[in-house]
């Protein structure tokens, strides 16, 4: 097959454009989104689509590179010269097939969508591959009546576009217009060459209004959030609650301070908000236990946290694993939160796992979550928070299965 021509033997990319710079949220692209950098949403359902030969990330920073790498994908350093706040999403796009003659098909991936899902990529790849579309994009249909713009200091009315204002169109007997949304944008190496991303055979893919969701222009972020976890896609494997919260006493519970008065006995702070979170965290039916390296069970009575606890613990995995085992539940069911190397592996084991701010380097690294709060100043609490996202997400996921169940149902009986 000739190279470009499309097909199933053509190289299909994805690519995110993601620069450092923002004039709005400063390295909004890897911002925490429901706990998950934004970026992470949509390559999360480029991965799990299946229909790319390669996942790419474009981007100037070094930590969006970082994060990009974390989801799985490579990363193309975009010169300075293509990274302005005035530079083109088709000069970013050309760069980089300057650099990857292996690309025939490009599909460019909006960062800030989402709520995209890997069904819709899979049948926009088939538009373009089985079907010889030379491009593809994506849009979303809207029920809204346009009238013509009347500036200031202009002697004229303005004029209805798209209705007849004497026989206004009821919402149902209405189909709607289709609007461009920007979430994906398909198109092959020969248009892209010649400057064009839509061009030659050209084919709209229409999007549920529901995962049409635009940061940059329709939502700010907590009404992004509550989006995503109602519509989001949240990966292959069932979501499953946590049942378990294990905690770190020192560095994450308190903040690894001890302080020795002068009868040699030892004094520990920590902050109320921390009691705040375990005590909701019960309420919700998850179980907080408390783990240390120490022993201060002397200070565990004074605090008065209701929480088991194993104290002077030389291997604390051994402890994880025998809690886990001991309640019957899947390590997807169990949260870590720790701060030191003799943490590490425990953070590894659980299915959501975050340090404090100011946990070790290594510590960091094996977290799925890092708190913006330091250990003893309101990182449990924020952590808690992490889980009740999760919580929502599951209950979410849960009602999109029985949608997906029962449509089918439905099908089947017409």
């Amino acid at each position: 097959m000739e190279a470009g021509a499309g097909g199933s033997g053509a190289h299909l990319a994805a690519l995110v454009l993601a620069r450092g710079g923002s004039k709005g949220i400063p390295l909004k692209n890897i911002k925490l989104l429901a706990g998950v950098p934004l970026i992470g949403w949509v390559l999360r359902a480029a991965s799990d689509a299946g229909v790319f030969h390669s996942i790419w990330v474009s981007t100037d920073h070094d930590e969006i590179e970082k994060v990009a790498k974390q989801f799985g994908a490579q990363v193309h350093r975009r010169s300075p010269e293509v990274s302005q706040d005035s530079s083109t999403s088709l000069e970013a796009i050309r760069e980089f097939l300057n650099h990857h003659h292996e690309v025939d098909i490009v599909g460019n991936i909006q960062a800030t969508s989402p709520c995209l899902h890997p069904s819709d990529l899979i049948k926009v790849a088939d538009l373009i591959q089985k079907e010889g579309f030379d491009s593809v994009f994506s849009v979303v249909r809207r029920h809204q009546f346009r009238w013509s713009e009347v500036k200031k200091g202009e002697n004229k009315m303005t004029e209805p576009q798209n209705l007849n204002p004497a026989k206004r169109y009821r919402r149902q007997d209405w189909p709607g217009e289709l609007y461009e949304n920007g979430s994906f944008y398909f198109a092959k190496r020969h248009l892209i060459e010649k400057g064009y991303l839509q061009g030659g055979k050209m084919a709209y893919y229409e999007m549920r209004a529901e995962h049409s969701v635009d940061i940059d222009i329709d939502i700010d972020w907590p009404i992004a959030e509550q989006r995503v976890l109602s519509f989001g896609y949240f990966g292959k494997e069932p979501l499953k609650e946590v049942k378990l919260l294990v905690c770190s006493i020192d560095g994450c519970l308190t903040n690894g301070r001890i302080y020795v008065t002068e009868d040699q006995k030892e004094m520990v702070s920590y902050d109320y908000r921390d009691i705040v979170g375990i005590d909701l965290l019960k309420k919700r039916g998850i179980e907080v236990r408390l783990i240390s390296e120490r022993d201060c069970s002397k200070t565990l009575s004074a605090m008065q946290l209701g929480c088991a606890a194993k104290v002077s613990a030389t291997n604390k995995l051994q402890v994880l694993e025998d809690w886990q085992k001991d309640m019957g539940l899947s390590w997807k069911e169990v949260a870590y939160l720790g701060n030191e190397e003799s943490d590490v592996e425990c953070l590894k084991k659980a299915g959501m796992s975050g340090v404090p701010a100011d946990a070790c380097a290594v510590a960091q690294k094996a977290a799925g979550y890092i708190c913006k709060s330091n250990g003893g100043c309101g990182a449990v609490r924020e952590f808690a928070e992490h889980i009740f996202l999760l919580l929502e997400k599951v209950n979410s996921a849960r009602k999109q299965m029985e949608e997906v169940s029962s449509a089918g149902k439905e099908t089947a009986r017409k």
